[in-house]
């Protein structure tokens, strides 16, 4: 057995959290007065603390390395309803929120918004309350994002605003903890904690679970941090906590990590390596999340069809799901690829796989759309398109990132295909799919790119024609394989021609695009009011483009005679009059469900 796993295995045993004996060997060394920074040992004066005293008392008397040797035994899985006994330095109520308030705050992906849910969910469970007031708040959590330098530069900034009001935190209440989770805390690790040393706790991706011992922790005047990468953590027996009572979706966690190493990015350091829930687990939430009602911000004038309507599957690789805990799957062949994509990996065999996944989440309830998001272009077999068509309530929408329209630079990003199969599967899907409504990420600028290269992707945007679009000059990640291989050599006024040209171009073809809905009847599933108008409502269609209409009364087609208005959550048919790049508006005509739509069509 590899001596990672070994370790694992003895954490696990013990119950404690991955990092628990990296964090007390650190507190043994700081009280052994070793060498370690101030980031890591207590200050001369607060070590004159009653409560620390009693905190360093019993981690004098912790576990030793042989302690570890002799607890050692095989894994057993645990129930998720079993309470695991504290780490021994650590009481059973010092893991207790003791209803402090924490604030939470999510920059970045969809996947983030989850893990917000999930770090919520746990420290929910341990007595901690939400606060939407960041001047109540005894702790302020940031859920970061890596994924270019402007997203980390917006947490630091953030960090500077924070330490004021950590400064004037009034004596007579708690201290202020602040903690950086996900993605820029797994990066950057202990630079965070020595750049800025109002910084408490940090907690990567995969270390959620152990939120309250970091707390508990921090509580003693320590710098607390777990960014241990794992093999297997997917939060399967976690059941994320919705920010919104009101919101008509949610996203659904299917799989973590990632294992496609693109040359640009650093997900897969961030992240870790790609796991997948099992099916089973992912089937329980979305049918709890499908009898979940939903509790508008005022009482509807009528009462419509209430209920939780949307659920986005997420992962970094979404597409690539490949669910081994059942045995008897295990010896299944591997998936087919899109044709002319090909793996930066080894093939892959066995499990469940995101068809089969997709084929069971779609039966659940079908009144519930479907979508999926982020997937890779390679990892479109025809059974997922011949699913996508057939089924209803599986959104005719897919994210087909292409990042490069030249074949040169696909190569340099290691993304496995070329530009002519990339546009020959484009072809495959709207044959598939008719009406299919495409969107797609691009990097303007990436190491090596050429005036030539940039114009391929902008005949790549004309010819495509795509109806959303995400589109961000390239930054330079340390780790990556761009990092150490290639050279950032694309000046950076240039990166910021070619986004804007590129920009231009998606928003003209975008439009074109767009314009075709116009005098047509869609279904849109209500999300709310406006932002820009108390008079009109605002859903998305099937592609998932916004929809602005009038909030006016309409005739309910399950109920003749009956006039409704629109609430969160109900299934529309609305004309449309006219498009941009990003929004459709037109008039509601009726309210009705998905099913009696389809019928209709």
């Amino acid at each position: 057995m590899h001596p990672l796993q070994c370790v694992l295995q003895v954490q696990r045993s013990l119950g404690w959290g991955p990092l628990a004996s990296v964090s007390w060997l650190s507190l043994r060394m700081c009280r052994a007065h070793s060498s370690l920074s101030s980031t890591t040992c207590p200050s001369p004066e607060r070590q004159e603390d009653g409560a620390r005293k009693d905190f360093s008392s019993r981690l004098a008397t912790g576990p030793t390395f042989q302690h570890f040797l002799k607890s050692a035994s095989a894994p057993q899985e645990k129930l998720s309803s079993e309470v695991e006994d504290p780490p021994p330095y650590l009481m059973m109520d010092e893991l207790l929120g003791r209803e402090r308030k924490v604030y939470l705050e999510t920059y970045g992906c969809q996947m983030n918004v989850n893990d917000t849910e999930i770090a919520w969910s746990i420290l929910q469970k341990s007595g901690y309350l939400r606060t939407s007031n960041l001047q109540e708040a005894d702790v302020i959590l940031l859920v970061t994002c890596s994924i270019r330098e402007k997203a980390e530069q917006t947490i630091w900034n953030r960090l500077h605003q924070l330490k004021a009001l950590k400064t004037r935190r009034p004596r007579s209440r708690v201290p202020l903890r602040i903690g950086i989770l996900g993605c820029m805390a797994e990066r950057l690790k202990e630079e965070i904690l020595n750049r800025e040393k109002m910084v408490d706790v940090l907690a990567g991706p995969d270390a959620y679970r152990d939120l309250p011992r970091l707390l508990a922790v921090a509580e003693s005047g320590q710098q607390a941090a777990n960014v241990l990468l794992s093999l297997d953590e997917t939060y399967a027996d976690v059941m994320p906590v919705q920010t919104s009572p009101s919101a008509t979706s949610a996203f659904v966690s299917i799989m973590r990590g990632c294992d496609n190493m693109c040359s640009y990015c650093i997900v897969p350091f961030t992240r870790g390596r790609e796991r997948s829930r099992p099916v089973a687990s992912i089937l329980e939430e979305v049918k709890k999340l499908s009898e979940q009602v939903i509790r508008p911000p005022q009482p509807p004038k009528v009462l419509g069809l209430q209920g939780l309507k949307e659920v986005t599957l997420l992962g970094q690789n979404v597409n690539s799901f490949r669910d081994n805990s059942e045995v008897q799957f295990n010896n299944a062949v591997s998936t087919n690829l899109s044709r002319g994509f090909a793996t930066n990996y080894k093939a892959k065999q066995g499990g469940l796989r995101f068809a089969h996944l997709l084929d069971q989440v779609s039966r659940v309830d079908p009144e519930m759309r479907i979508r999926f998001t982020s997937p890779h272009p390679k990892d479109f077999p025809d059974e997922v398109l011949q699913l996508i068509h057939e089924r209803d309530n599986i959104c005719k929408q897919i994210h087909l990132p292409a990042q490069s329209g030249s074949s040169r630079v696909l190569e340099a990003m290691r993304r496995g295909y070329s530009r002519e199969a990339y546009v020959e599967l484009v072809h495959h899907i709207k044959e598939s799919i008719p009406g299919v409504s495409l969107s797609s990420d691009f990097i303007a600028g990436f190491c090596g790119e050429t005036e030539e290269d940039h114009v391929q992707t902008v005949s790549l945007l004309r010819e495509v024609q795509y109806n959303m679009g995400f589109l961000f000059a390239y930054s330079m990640r340390q780790k990556t394989r761009a990092y150490h291989r290639l050279k950032d050599d694309v000046p950076e006024e240039v990166k910021l021609r070619r986004l804007e040209e590129l920009i231009t171009v998606f928003r003209e073809e975008a439009t074109k695009a767009n314009q075709m809905s116009v005098g047509c009847t869609q279904l849109v599933l209500v999300e709310g009011l406006s932002k820009r108008s108390a008079t009109d409502l605002c859903g998305r269609n099937d592609g998932n483009l916004k929809v602005i209409f009038p909030d006016a009364d309409m005739e309910d087609v399950n109920n003749p005679g009956l006039r409704v208005r629109a609430q969160p959550g109900d299934y529309v048919l609305v004309k449309i009059t006219s498009a941009s790049s990003q929004t459709l508006r037109g008039h509601v005509l009726c309210r009705t469900t998905l099913k009696d739509s389809s019928a209709n069509c």
